[in-house]
C-alpha cells in the first residue's frame, strides 16, 4: 500500500475520536508519529500545569516563599521552560525576574542587593530568568567583572542561600545541559526566524568560541555552590521538550501541596534527565 502523508476528506469525516484517526493512519500508513508526540507532550503539559495550578493556591494559602532558578549556557531552553511554568498561574502571586546588566549605581553596591530586592514575598513564586550566578559564569567568561569580583562572590552565595535556607526561602536551582552542536543549532534557528532573531545577543555569538572557558567556569560554580541546603540541579537533554516536562516534575516532587496524592499525572522526574550534580556524572555540555 502507498503511504500517505495527509488523511483523505474521506477519512477525516469518518472518524470523530482521535483513536479512530489512529487506527486510520495505522491501516493506511499515514505518517503521524511527530503528530502523536507532540500530542502527548501536549497532553502531559497540560495535566503538569494544572499541578502547578494546585502548587501555586497551596504556596498562597501557607505563605510559602519558592524562588527557581534557571541558568544554563545560551539558547538552553531556560525561557521556554519558564514559559510553560508560568503559563496557566495567577500573575498576582508570581513573577519573572530576569535583570539587564548593573546600573553605574548597582555597579558600587554589594553584587547580592539587586537580587534580594527581587525575591519572594510570603506567597509568591518567583522564576529567575538567570540569576545571581551571572557572576559565577557570564562575568567572567565575558571578562564582566575583576578576579577578586569573582572570588568574593564565590565564597559568598553559599552563605547567602543558607541564610535564605535558614529564613525559609526555597530555593530551586536548575542547570539546563545542552550540546555544543545543539547550542549551534539553536543559535542558527534563532538567525532565521525573525520572530526569534531579538534573543540573540554579541554574548551569544561568543558561545561557541568561549565553550571550554564557560566549561571550566561551569565546574567551578557546580564544585563550590552545590550545597546539601541548595544543590544544583542538572536538566541533562538536548530535547527542549522532555526538559519542560521533567523540570516541572522536578519542582512539582518537591512539595507536599494539598491536591498532589490524588493527582492522575505522573510527577515524579526522569532520572536519566534530571539529577542532582556529582562530579563523576557525565555531562552533555562538558
Amino acid at each position: 500500500m502507498e503511504e500517505q502523508n495527509l488523511y483523505t476528506a474521506e477519512q477525516l469525516e469518518n472518524a470523530s475520536t482521535r483513536s479512530e484517526l489512529i487506527k486510520i493512519a495505522k491501516e493506511n500508513d499515514i505518517k503521524i508519529k511527530k503528530t502523536l508526540r507532540k500530542l502527548r507532550y501536549e497532553d502531559e503539559l497540560k495535566q503538569l500545569q494544572a499541578e502547578l495550578v494546585d502548587l501555586q493556591q497551596w504556596v498562597m494559602k501557607n505563605k510559602k516563599r519558592v524562588a527557581i532558578l534557571f541558568e544554563g549556557r545560551d539558547a538552553a531552553g531556560k525561557g521556554g521552560s519558564i514559559k510553560r511554568f508560568v503559563e496557566h498561574l495567577n500573575p498576582r502571586a508570581m513573577r519573572v525576574v530576569a535583570l539587564n546588566k548593573p546600573t553605574e549605581v548597582e555597579k558600587g553596591q554589594w553584587y547580592f542587593r539587586r537580587y534580594i530586592k527581587e525575591l519572594p514575598e510570603p506567597g509568591e513564586i518567583v522564576f529567575f530568568d538567570r540569576s545571581w550566578y551571572n557572576r559565577a559564569v557570564v562575568e567572567p567568561v565575558m571578562g564582566f567583572c575583576t578576579e577578586e569580583q569573582y572570588k568574593r562572590f564565590m565564597i559568598q552565595v553559599p552563605e547567602f542561600e543558607h541564610m535564605l535556607y535558614e529564613d525559609g526561602v526555597h530555593i530551586i536551582k536548575f542547570w539546563f545541559s545542552i550540546s555544543k552542536e545543539e547550542q549551534q543549532k539553536r543559535f542558527e534557528s534563532r538567525m532565521e526566524n525573525p520572530l526569534k532573531q531579538w534573543k540573540f545577543s554579541p554574548v551569544d555569538m561568543k558561545g561557541q568560541e568561549l565553550w571550554d572557558k564557560y566549561t571550566y567556569y561551569k565546574e567551578e560554580m557546580f564544585s563550590n555552590t552545590h550545597t546539601s541546603f541548595s544543590p544544583w540541579i542538572v536538566v541533562k537533554t538536548n530535547d527542549k521538550k522532555t526538559a519542560r516536562l521533567e523540570s516541572i516534575k522536578y519542582v512539582l516532587s518537591k512539595f507536599d501541596y494539598s491536591r498532589r496524592n490524588s493527582s492522575k499525572a505522573h510527577l515524579f522526574p526522569d532520572p536519566n534527565v534530571i539529577m542532582r550534580y556529582f562530579r563523576n556524572v557525565e555531562q552533555i555540555d562538558k
